[in-house]
């Protein structure tokens, strides 16, 4: 599996130019994450501009009622749970670190994110690994999709798929894998799939049912 997954990554770089992400402190990331809970990339971003545009600092939005929060978050849907479930964590963070960051590390700081209310293992991983800079590997749709067809590991749950490529993905590959393996989900691994197109055609259980035999060539 090892060489399978580095297989694919080497391919994945070629393919694709890393995407940009934004460095965020763990309260931005925590807050980015409940907001695309359950949503498009497209109405997650704009809660998220409208959010900042708003309430520029975190701070801000920590003294900011739920209702003001409602308001700002509504294309990200779920806009009530949301605010309730941001509300929530800001004021967990003040409450345990007097300051809205975590002061913690590794599998510390990762159960600490897991028992705010709201935040499941996705988010956590996420704000592990790109907020705290542990290595973590979240499973968001997209990579649950490819990760059952290619197959990187088979889960019926995003989180038993999150926990198995936690183990197998190198530490050291994590961050960039992740961020590959939306950009092959958003582009060519979608719910409809452009197995034609895809450049892991040739690695591919599910492309295979598709394809002729001359277009599986890597």
């Amino acid at each position: 599996m090892k060489e399978k997954i580095e297989k694919i990554y080497d391919i994945l770089r070629k393919e694709f130019s890393l995407p940009a992400k934004e460095k965020l402190s763990p309260a931005e990331e925590l807050v980015l994450t409940v907001l695309s809970q359950n949503t498009s990339d497209r109405n997650r971003d704009l809660a998220w501009k409208r959010l900042r545009e708003r309430f520029p600092k975190m701070e801000d939005l920590e003294e900011a009622s739920v209702e003001e929060i409602e308001e700002a978050i509504k294309p990200a849907g779920l806009y009530r749970q949301k605010a309730r479930s941001i509300k929530q964590v800001l004021r967990k963070l003040r409450e345990e670190f007097g300051s809205l960051n975590i002061p913690l590390k590794g599998e510390e700081a990762y159960r600490f994110l897991l028992s705010l209310k709201g935040v499941g293992p996705k988010t956590a991983a996420v704000v592990s690994l790109f907020s705290l800079g542990h290595p973590y590997f979240p499973v968001d749709t997209h990579i649950f999709r490819v990760s059952n067809r290619i197959p990187l590991v088979r889960g019926k749950t995003r989180e038993k798929v999150q926990e198995e490529l936690n183990k197998k993905v190198p530490d050291e590959i994590k961050r960039e894998f992740h961020l590959l393996l939306i950009e092959l989900g958003r582009k060519y691994c979608r719910p409809k799939p452009r197995c034609k197109e895809c450049p892991l055609k040739g690695l591919c259980s599910y492309s295979s049912r598709f394809l002729k035999p001359d277009q599986k060539e890597v």
